[in-house]
């Protein structure tokens, strides 16, 4: 076993992968772009409800409200709701079936010889019946248990499924209700951004009146006022489209759903860390599912391979039997009959080959998406990270731009009043301040929704258990 395989055991203690094929998977000890002390790491995972990290109340409530009412969580409830009952059914095979029987037969002989005259000799006779039958398979070759194991395994994997669907939920609610703030922090800028170009065209206005500017002047500076009205339009359709997309995540028509939204500058940023990536395993319920799926697999192959060996059936049936109801309960009209019956497959055209063949394949097929799960859940730890670490800085230095372009435009404006700078530079200052501002909201965005992402990537906001063995009843 090589090395990754041994730290595999470690965050997986009495998980599904017990008999199912090594993975040897080769787990780092450390993210690249995380904290470099992983005992500190480790105090710092996702909390149940890491949403509230953002101090937004609104989006608390819409996510609770998302986690209440998505359809999709309904319907991945419903899922679990026939995977359990699929159980059920795998286990009936490892009890006895019994089955009341009850008849009533009443026939008449022919009264007439093959010449077709009437003899007179025909009769009447009634019998009754009751009895009790039964069957029972000896799972001497484990088939059974190990239909029972595939199917309490894929039991799993929709539970497992209803905590993706939950979390997928929350990261996009979370996601549209930044994007709704991010909409409103844009539009909120190209409306300063329209009342700074009007401004200005007064200004120049007042100039080309005075003889000191030209048309050309003029209409420069209306194109650049007409371009930041163009912009609003585009700013107003994604609002709308990321509040009805809320609406949806909640249930809801758009008609009945109210964002108020505000600020993405009012959102608290959480603090969170990966912790080891030994722990992602555990943590992450598509790898939990993707488990459950191999070790499914892995019983399903030992269905196959017990169904090329001897089948071993015992039957029996008892009860009584009479042509006279009122005799029929009387110990004479006993019966009993016992049967005990061995099938051993010698030729089916390599049908029960090719089934075995088929499962092997399928676990060989699952073995490689749990590993691909594993390692792209190591991946989306890490790009969630580097955004955040990118972002932030750039967020940083993004301020640093809007507050020099601010300060160069409110000089030339300054200027322009006094007559003393060239309506170049006027629109030159005018277009970078307006660039940057809507850069920052966008940088703020990118960098709230890399958060979104490492929350989603830890699997935050589920906590895992052990699967809990499925009962037959």
């Amino acid at each position: 076993m090589t090395h990754g395989s041994l730290m595999l055991a470690i965050p997986l203690g009495g998980c599904l992968l017990t008999d199912n094929p090594d993975p040897a998977l080769d787990i780092p000890a450390s993210y690249r772009a995380g904290p470099k002390q992983p005992a500190a790491a480790e105090a710092a995972l996702p909390s149940l409800d890491w949403w509230r990290g953002f101090r937004s109340r609104e989006l608390v409530d819409l996510i609770e409200s998302a986690r209440a009412a998505n359809l999709d969580i309904a319907a991945a409830v419903a899922r679990i709701v026939q995977a359990d009952a699929q159980a059920r059914v795998a286990g009936a095979a490892l009890l006895p079936t019994v089955d009341l029987n009850g008849s009533v037969q009443r026939s008449r002989s022919s009264q007439s010889l093959g010449s077709g005259t009437a003899t007179g000799g025909g009769s009447e006779r009634s019998v009754y019946s009751a009895s009790l039958s039964g069957s029972y398979e000896i799972d001497f070759w484990g088939k059974n248990r190990a239909a029972l194991r595939s199917a309490e395994e894929l039991a799993a994997v929709s539970r497992f499924d209803r905590e993706v669907v939950a979390l997928t939920t929350v990261a996009a609610t979370a996601n549209a209700y930044f994007q709704v703030l991010a909409a409103q922090d844009r539009l909120a800028v190209a409306r300063r951004n329209i009342a700074s170009a009007q401004r200005v065209l007064d200004l120049i206005r007042q100039r080309l009146s005075a003889g000191t500017a030209s048309e050309l002047d003029t209409s420069q500076q209306e194109s650049l006022l007409a371009a930041q009205k163009a912009a609003v339009p585009p700013l107003e359709l994604a609002l709308r489209q990321n509040a009805n997309a809320l609406a949806l995540l909640i249930a809801q028509p758009p008609e009945r759903v109210t964002i108020r939204g505000g600020s993405l500058r009012a959102i608290a940023v959480p603090r969170v860390t990966p912790g080891l990536p030994s722990e992602l395993i555990a943590q992450r319920p598509d790898i939990r599912q993707a488990e459950a799926n191999l070790a499914a697999a892995s019983a399903d192959v030992e269905v196959a391979r017990a169904a090329m060996l001897p089948s071993i059936t015992l039957t029996g049936e008892g009860g009584y039997q009479s042509a006279a109801l009122k005799t029929l309960l009387r110990p004479e009209s006993a019966l009993f009959n016992l049967a005990g019956g061995l099938t051993q497959p010698i030729f089916d055209g390599l049908r029960l080959q090719g089934q075995l063949d088929l499962a092997k394949g399928r676990q060989d097929e699952l073995l490689q998406a749990y590993r691909k799960a594993v390692i792209s859940g190591f991946t989306d730890v890490e790009n969630a990270l580097a955004a955040i670490q990118q972002n932030t800085i750039r967020e940083r230095l993004q301020q640093d731009v809007v507050t020099a372009s601010r300060r160069a435009f409110e000089i030339s404006e300054t200027r322009l009043r006094e007559g003393t700078v060239d309506l170049v530079t006027v629109l030159q200052t005018q277009q970078s301040l307006f660039q940057a501002e809507d850069a920052l909201a966008q940088v703020r965005l990118a960098r709230l929704q890399a958060i979104v992402s490492l929350f989603q990537a830890l699997g935050g906001g589920w906590l895992p258990k052990p699967v809990e063995a499925f009962n037959v009843r």
